[in-house]
């Protein structure tokens, strides 16, 4: 149950998103919650490995290069979710900061 709490909040946080960023859509609701699936297993995969690699240049930037991979990983999902679209690595960018503040504000309510 845990885990479909977290897929709605997951989806709903990528809606908001998707409301506030004009260069952020998606073509249907139901590509909002595909894209939060694919989101999270991304996140649970690739951006390890990344963040591992870029772990250098993480440290040099004091922390703000975790932000650029957090854009790639919303791009990357964008471009395998047909009905998810990001127009720009700048939407991308600042999108993932607000899902990340967004999702976290969202969490709080889950407990």
């Amino acid at each position: 149950m845990k885990l479909i709490w977290n897929w709605i909040i997951s989806a709903v946080a990528l809606l908001i998103v998707a409301w506030l960023f004009k260069d952020i859509w998606f073509d249907g609701i139901l590509s909002a919650f595909v894209a939060a699936v694919v989101l999270g297993l991304v996140n649970a995969i690739i951006r390890p490995i990344l963040q591992l690699f870029a772990l250098p240049i993480t440290v040099l930037t004091f922390g703000i290069f975790a932000l650029v991979i957090n854009a790639g990983m919303l791009l990357l999902t964008s471009n395998v979710v047909s009905g998810f679209h990001v127009a720009s690595f700048a939407s991308a960018f600042f999108g993932s900061i607000v899902l990340s503040l967004v999702s976290g504000i969202l969490g709080i309510f889950k407990d």
